[in-house]
């Protein structure tokens, strides 16, 4: 069995591409806008320079904050979800429930999907709820990672990590499946043999 989403309809574009503080002026998330058919995803609306980072580019897809179906927060670092509240429409996924307006639904992300094209996995390993969301697109199978990685080479001892053991369990885990695996705080990379497990 694959973790792999079965179709392959999603489409995605990077509205800003994250740095920490050792390759940029300060600290940024990648933040990712994600859709397929009637889903309109943003992945991780973390910190930035500006809102405008965030806003400009969705503008120039032809959409605002109000068209945002669904928010996923890969974990609950504030450096990756500190302008969630942009999307006050959005359902908001995590590890374990769906937050839309004063509704709590309990549900694993494990396995959940949205459509035949994007299912969420649990990939602890940065901290101890990570998960990745997997979007099927046409140039193959595209992993939203969050901090699993914080950028292409890692790094490969993740300074902070609750448990080094799981986060190579999971990041093995995206490796078999991920043709481009998008970090929390970099662009997007084709994995190699020599993408930190």
């Amino acid at each position: 069995m694959t973790d792999a989403p079965l179709a392959r309809t999603a489409a995605y574009h990077i509205l800003n591409t994250g740095y920490t503080s050792s390759t940029g002026p300060g600290v940024a998330a990648t933040v990712s806008y994600v859709t397929d058919g009637e889903f309109h995803l943003i992945v991780d609306p973390g910190m930035v320079a500006s809102q405008s980072n965030i806003l400009e580019p969705l503008a120039a897809l032809g959409l605002s904050a109000a068209d945002i179906t669904d928010v996923i927060l890969t974990h609950h670092h504030p450096d990756n979800i500190v302008n969630a509240g942009l999307f006050g429409n959005a359902r908001m996924h995590d590890h374990h429930a769906i937050y839309h307006g004063h509704h709590w639904t309990d549900r694993p992300a494990e396995g959940y999907e949205f459509t035949a094209s994007l299912r969420l996995i649990s990939t602890p390993g940065h901290s101890r709820e990570d998960i990745t969301l997997l979007a099927g697109t046409s140039e193959g199978i595209v992993a939203f990672a969050g901090d699993v990685w914080w950028r292409p080479d890692g790094p490969a001892d993740d300074p902070i990590t609750p448990d080094r053991e799981q986060l190579a369990l999971s990041r093995k885990r995206i490796l078999a499946v991920a043709d481009v695996i998008v970090p929390g705080h970099g662009g997007p990379f084709r994995p190699t043999t020599t993408t930190p497990v």
